[in-house]
């Protein structure tokens, strides 16, 4: 599979030195001009057709990016990134699991891989450690990190974890409409399980090694009871937990953050040791088979 890495930090230097009425359109067009059919696909225009309309540039401000106006912010991050080589390691992380997919013979559905790492705003992030991803289309992946001690240590992980996203979504279908919390369970579960097998435990993210066994517990108690919701807005309360839930204008469901996140990883985890399968069986394996057959749940 071809890899095209955009040049995100050489993107960043023009960005920030560039007039702050200049920056909105350069961000828009030459940095997620290469991932318009990845937005498109998740029905975000690069540009509204209607004065602050929703388009890229919103998106990304809700998605956590860092604003483009913030230049000192941008600067200081770029800095860091780039004294600890962190594109190498985005590079070397990617081509990992690229090299992991072709020896198990598990597929991308896409022709290349194009890659971005963006800067992320600290403060909308905390939750996550100032880190965040997204890979739900085949063939591209985003990372967007304000660079801290925590998360510094875990880019690796976020790649692959990312990068699963990518192959599960090559053999089974995402619809915001219909799927469900286990569905959504054994998405993330997978992911953060191959980011496991690649790059270890110790690099797991906050979103599974957060929760005590007590949390951990009451949140698979609340969660096994609404396995069969459907529908994303309803799937986010569970999945994301109260604090991102109120956020976003959902009723809370009585959950830490990313408990569903946390609960799909064990419910995976589980099912992978119980009946003695490795990642590539259990990327390939529907949501029903994995949550009835886990042991976490009692259904």
């Amino acid at each position: 599979m071809n890899i095209v890495i955009e040049q995100t930090f050489q993107q960043y230097e023009k960005l920030f030195s560039m007039e702050e009425h200049e920056r909105e359109d350069e961000f828009r067009y030459t940095m997620m001009g290469p991932f318009e059919k990845m937005w498109r696909a998740i029905q975000v225009p690069l540009k509204a057709k209607t004065p602050n309309g929703y388009d890229v540039m919103m998106a990304v401000k809700m998605l956590g990016y860092l604003d483009v106006c913030d230049a000192e912010t941008g600067q200081k991050a770029l800095r860091k990134l780039q004294q600890l080589h962190i594109a190498e390691t985005a590079a070397s992380a990617l081509q990992q699991c690229i090299h992991f997919a072709e020896r198990e013979k598990l597929r991308v559905n896409a022709e290349e891989m194009r890659f971005g790492l963006y800067i992320a705003d600290p403060n909308k992030l905390k939750l996550q450690k100032g880190y965040c991803g997204f890979g739900g289309i085949p063939g591209f992946i985003h990372v967007w990190m304000y660079p801290n001690s925590y998360n510094l240590l875990r880019i690796s992980s976020i790649i692959a974890h990312e990068f699963h996203h990518n192959l599960r979504f090559s053999y089974f279908d995402f619809h915001r409409g219909s799927v469900s919390v286990g569905d959504y369970l054994v998405i993330e579960g997978l992911a953060e399980s191959f980011a496991r097998e690649l790059f270890g435990e110790e690099q797991l993210g906050p979103w599974v090694t957060r929760f005590d066994r007590d949390d951990l517990q009451y949140s698979i108690e609340v969660i096994k009871e609404v396995l069969d919701v459907k529908g994303f807005s309803e799937v986010s309360r569970y999945m994301f937990g109260d604090q991102i839930a109120k956020a976003q204008g959902f009723e809370p469901a009585g959950l830490s953050a990313f408990a569903g996140y946390a609960v799909g990883y064990h419910a995976v985890q589980s099912f992978m040791h119980k009946h003695r399968v490795d990642i590539k069986v259990a990327t390939l394996l529907d949501t029903e088979t994995i949550l009835s057959q886990c042991g976490l749940f009692s259904l």
